[in-house]
């Protein structure tokens, strides 16, 4: 879901603060990024004061309190509120994360959201996703088989099941490939360490069969080494995965089909 601009209700000045109202004591000073497309004055912050008496303890229920109770042009991508769709990924007091997962309370002074850097910003904290998704498709992120299918399924055993584990939980919400020097400056042809991570997740399963097509694929200067392993992904990863292990394994894998 996308948090879009209702009709216009909004009784915040631009560059003033809004303050909550008398009686509140639990204050806290959310400060967030706005982006208008049809206004030449952008980008700006908007200040808000909320009572945290009266909030949800996420950083995503802060957001929802001032879109539904100040401004309802605030705009936002927000789902299940539990983790698990990665819609709400954004920058929160300098770092990329959910904000239905980040508490209010882990951040000392003012709140500072921001949308998730280097891509494009549609309209506040919404940013244009269509590369991410390109990348993403052309790593061919399904199970590929040469041989007869059989009469049931494709089994795997539990110890090759479990090479998965740390993979197949990535959310793709970007907050590894956003964070990531190497992405910001040729994201244009490095896949980043979402995708990389996803490669990693069909090449590591036993039942595909496409290992070798899938490795020819990424051996390449770009999409695949200009990974220089600063760390900036895993330290950011929401779900505690660790894409540059992932992509470790993929360079080692392509080493040593070359011996």
């Amino acid at each position: 879901m996308v948090e879009f601009a209702l009709p216009k209700n909004s009784r915040v000045e631009r560059g003033k603060e809004h303050k909550a109202g008398h009686g509140g004591t639990n204050l806290k000073q959310v400060q967030v990024y706005r982006y208008e497309p049809e206004d030449g004055k952008n980008p700006h912050v908007d200040t808000f004061e909320i009572d945290l008496d009266k909030c949800g303890p996420m950083v995503l229920d802060a957001l929802i309190k001032i879109k539904t109770e100040i401004d309802s042009s605030l705009t936002f991508r927000r789902s299940c509120r539990e983790g698990i769709c990665g819609s709400c990924a954004m920058n929160i007091d300098g770092h990329n994360t959910l904000a239905c997962t980040k508490a209010i309370g882990e951040v000392k002074g003012p709140l500072k959201i921001y949308p998730l850097p280097h891509m494009q910003v549609i309209k506040d904290l919404v940013v244009d996703f269509t590369q991410f998704w390109a990348q993403y498709e052309s790593i061919q992120p399904w199970l590929q088989t040469y041989t007869t299918s059989p009469e049931k399924e494709r089994r795997q055993s539990p110890d090759d099941r479990q090479k998965l584990d740390g993979l197949y939980e990535c959310i793709l919400c970007a907050c590894c490939s956003t964070s990531c020097p190497s992405y910001w400056w040729n994201s244009d042809k490095y896949l980043g360490p979402a995708a990389l991570l996803q490669a990693y997740r069909w090449i590591a399963d036993s039942r595909d069969e496409a290992t070798g097509d899938r490795l020819d694929e990424l051996e390449d200067p770009f999409k695949l080494y200009r990974c220089h392993t600063i760390m900036n992904c895993t330290n950011s990863c929401p779900k505690g995965l660790n894409p540059a292990q992932a992509i470790g394994s993929i360079k080692q894998m392509i080493a040593e089909r070359k011996t």
